[in-house]
C-alpha cells in the first residue's frame, strides 16, 4: 500500500487530495495546524491519520518527524499556503504580510522536504510534489499581487534546487499549478473545483519519471514556462 504525506490537508485542494488518495486504497498522512477542528478531515474514511502540523513552526515538524520515523512516504505533497495582502501595486505591500507569506510559502515547504528525505527516498517512487502556481511564472507574470507571485517563484527555484541535488538519489520533484480552483482562496467564481484539480494532480503525480524531475506543470499536465 503506498503512503502519501500532505500539508495543508484541512480544507480546499489538501481536503480533497486526502479524499480521493484515501478511496484510491492510499495510506494518508494528513496534517494541519489543529486536528481537533478539522471536522471534514477527521470524516474522511479510509486508511488516513491526521497528525497535527504547522508549517511555521519548526517544533511541531519536529514531533512529526519523530512519530514518522523509518516510515516510507512515497509522495510528500507540500500543499500548505498562503496568499495575504493581495494588493495592485508594490507601493501598496504590507511587508509584514510579506515576510509572513515567504515563510509559509518558502521556507516552510522546503523545510518539511529536507525533514522527510529520507522517508520519501526509501520509498519505490521517491515524489516530492509542491503546490505553486502559474502566477510564480516570470514568463507569464500578468502583474500584480506580489507578494504571492514572489513567494512562488522563490518556491519554484528553491524546489528546483533541490531537485538537482537529490536527483541523484532518484527524487522526482514536481513544481504543480493547481488551476485557479473554487476553494476559500481561490474565491467562489473560481473556474475549476477542488475535485477536477486535485483529480488532475494526481494523475500527473501518477505519471512521473525521473526525467520529469524538476518539472514545472499545470494540473493537467502541461508544462510552464518559469
Amino acid at each position: 500500500m503506498p503512503t502519501v504525506l500532505i500539508t495543508g490537508a484541512n480544507r480546499g485542494i489538501g481536503l480533497e487530495l486526502a479524499r480521493q488518495y484515501a478511496a484510491d486504497g492510499w495510506r494518508v498522512i494528513a496534517t494541519c495546524r489543529n486536528p481537533g477542528a478539522a471536522a471534514d478531515l477527521q470524516a474522511v474514511g479510509g486508511d488516513i491519520d491526521v497528525y497535527p502540523l504547522d508549517v511555521d513552526d519548526p517544533s511541531t515538524l519536529d514531533a512529526l518527524v519523530t512519530s514518522l520515523k523509518g516510515q516510507e512516504i512515497d509522495v510528500l505533497f507540500n500543499n500548505a499556503g498562503i496568499n495575504i495582502n493581495k494588493v495592485p501595486s508594490i507601493g501598496d505591500i504590507d511587508y509584514d504580510a510579506w515576510a509572513q507569506t515567504m515563510a509559509t510559502n518558502v521556507f516552510a515547504p522546503i523545510r518539511v522536504a529536507w525533514a522527510f528525505k529520507d522517508n520519501v527516498l526509501a520509498s519505490p517512487t521517491k515524489v516530492m510534489a509542491f503546490t505553486s502556481s502559474l502566477m510564480g511564472s516570470i514568463g507569464r507574470n500578468g502583474g500584480g499581487n506580489a507578494v504571492y507571485r514572489s513567494s512562488k517563484t522563490a518556491l519554484n527555484m528553491a524546489a528546483h534546487c533541490l531537485s538537482v541535488e537529490l536527483a541523484d538519489k532518484g527524487a522526482i520533484v514536481a513544481l504543480l499549478h493547481p488551476g485557479h480552483v473554487r476553494t476559500d482562496m481561490g474565491g467562489a467564481s473560481a473556474p475549476v473545483t477542488a475535485e477536477e484539480s486535485a483529480a488532475g494532480l494526481r494523475d500527473v503525480v501518477a505519471k512521473l519519471t525521473p526525467q520529469d524531475n524538476g518539472c514545472f506543470r499545470n494540473y493537467d499536465g502541461t508544462e510552464f514556462p518559469w
